[in-house]
């Protein structure tokens, strides 16, 4: 089927690209001569900068497809999720960044070496990378599907994986030279196109459902599902939801834990702040401040449901069958709104805003995952090779071929994923989020022994990482089915998957002799 783009709106595109691209090159000028000014912009970011990006981070493309098609089929709890993750943030804030800014870090995970020695270090680091091309190359597949959608009008292999291969090439384009202050910039302009773009589509929907927030308000409480659409708070002691209030105080906590303070994705721009103080700031105000974005978006999902299952209140005669032209793809509500009920330069707009958001997935991680490898492993390595010490040009270079290697990673881990989705058949959101799990659990667990205990090991921390991952891993549907377990095993929500893979990595690191304090090794 033929694009549903007009002239109007593909110009608007491209207006978007080249200005994304031209603002790239404009932030790459600044000469990065060191890895310090290269991977933490020479811890002189401003706060409010370094806050828009960790929340452009944290939101991205999973919140702006997702979001809608959470409030399309549930309800508001997924906003109470950030009850977790603003307690999450005072946590990090209080215990970690205070002890990451006192030994100077460039990786979070050089806390690691005081304690247990470099190798520990490492294998943290190894984690992280592991995860993270798990985690940004999930996003990517959903932001490439997004594109698919916009540019051939349908879902097929071929045209996801062109949209994969078009996100990854803008993305490294606008990243590549500059570091992390492009990264920040770009991050900040990325949020600010794909929040206007929802808030556009918020209105636009709102129009054309012509109601007032009381009428609004009324049809979802009366709307025929397990429980109210206007549902926030979930108190039920169900363990295969992700969001009820038990699983958001434990679970969904946890996760945005290893989120803040554990995952050099993030926290690498709150080391970029001149001191601590701000960088506790910007954590806290990033939590508090996504929230009301998540609200935006999930609302839209909720007058999404109007829409296509209220045709009266529309005066359209809305039958709400152009979902179905996507053969049940999970995250197409909102892109079959954007698509079909848009009207022309609207359209480009919002489109502007899903290509923002998916743009922002890729840069979101690229530069945070090459400080890690260059940081933790490729200098020490190449030190230790050296009769002269590199110079520090030498680790920017570094630092750029670290950034295009993991750009192909991503690639193909978003092409795993389009196979992934399908076969568990998990909605967008949750399939997100779920991925992140996979280095969190040993991460967080690891931590959590060698910040308050005297316990653990580098041998220890080694298996604790290890165990993490695979108790994560032995959950997943196609693991289950692949080795004959009982069909409970797929039952638990991501939330409670986290808190058994953390428990089991805590346990399996506390096991480790007590140990010494270490000198600190590069």
């Amino acid at each position: 089927m033929q694009s549903p783009l007009s002239l109007i709106d593909w110009i608007i595109i491209g207006i978007y690209i080249m200005l994304a691209l031209g603002g790239g090159v404009v932030l790459s000028r600044r000469k990065t001569s060191n890895m310090e000014d290269y991977f933490l912009g020479g811890r002189q970011m401003s706060l409010w900068a370094v806050m828009l990006s960790v929340l452009a981070t944290t939101q991205s493309a999973a919140t702006f497809l997702g979001g809608p098609d959470y409030g399309y089929r549930g309800d508001f709890t997924y906003l109470a999720s950030y009850i977790g993750a603003i307690m999450a943030a005072l946590f990090v804030a209080h215990f970690l960044m205070t002890r990451f800014y006192s030994l100077n870090v460039t990786t979070v995970y050089e806390l690691l070496a005081l304690r247990y020695g470099v190798g520990a270090k490492r294998a943290a680091g190894a984690m992280y990378l592991i995860g993270r091309v798990f985690a940004n190359g999930a996003r990517l597949y959903l932001a490439a599907v997004a594109v698919s959608m916009m540019l051939f009008f349908d879902v097929a292999p071929g045209s996801v994986f062109f949209g994969i291969f078009l996100i990854v090439s803008i993305g490294v384009a606008m990243t590549l030279s500059g570091g992390i202050r492009s990264v920040i910039w770009s991050d900040l302009g990325q949020f600010l196109v794909y929040f206007f773009a929802a808030v556009l589509a918020l209105a636009s929907l709102w129009g054309q459902l012509n109601m007032s927030p009381s009428e609004v308000a009324a049809a979802l409480a009366a709307a025929p599902t397990e429980q109210s659409k206007l549902t926030i708070l979930d108190f039920r002691m169900d363990l295969g939801e992700p969001f009820t209030v038990w699983a958001i105080i434990t679970g969904v906590f946890l996760l945005y834990l290893g989120n803040y303070g554990l995952d050099q994705d993030t926290t690498q721009r709150l080391l970029t702040c001149r001191n601590v103080k701000e960088s506790r700031r910007a954590l806290v105000w990033s939590s508090l401040a996504a929230a009301p974005i998540v609200f935006v978006f999930i609302l839209i999902g909720q007058l999404l449901y109007l829409f296509y299952n209220r045709p009266e209140l529309t005066g359209l005669g809305q039958d709400g069958n152009f979902i179905d032209q996507f053969d049940g793809e999970k995250i197409t509500v909102f892109m079959s709104y954007i698509l079909s009920e848009m009207p022309s330069g609207v359209r480009g707009l919002v489109t502007a805003g899903v290509l923002a958001a998916a743009i922002s997935t890729i840069t979101s991680g690229l530069n945070a995952m090459s400080s890690v490898l260059v940081s933790d492993f490729y200098k020490p390595w190449k030190e230790g090779r050296s009769k002269q010490t590199p110079s520090a040009a030498h680790y920017v270079i570094a630092g750029r071929f670290g950034m295009a290697i993991f750009a192909v990673l991503l690639a193909f881990m978003a092409v795993l994923c389009f196979y992934w989705q399908r076969y568990t058949n998990m909605a967008l959101l949750e399939f997100a989020l779920s991925v992140m799990t996979f280095a969190y659990a040993g991460l967080i667990g690891v931590y959590f022994v060698a910040v308050f205990s005297r316990r653990g090991s580098a041998l220890s921390i080694y298996f604790a990482l290890l165990s993490g991952f695979v108790v994560i891993l032995i959950q997943q549907s196609y693991v289950v089915d692949s080795l004959g377990f009982p069909e409970s095993f797929k039952m638990l929500a991501f939330p409670w998957q986290l808190i058994i893979g953390v428990a089991a990595s805590a346990f399996i690191c506390a096991l480790g002799k007590q140990a010494q304090e270490k000198v600190r090794v590069a």
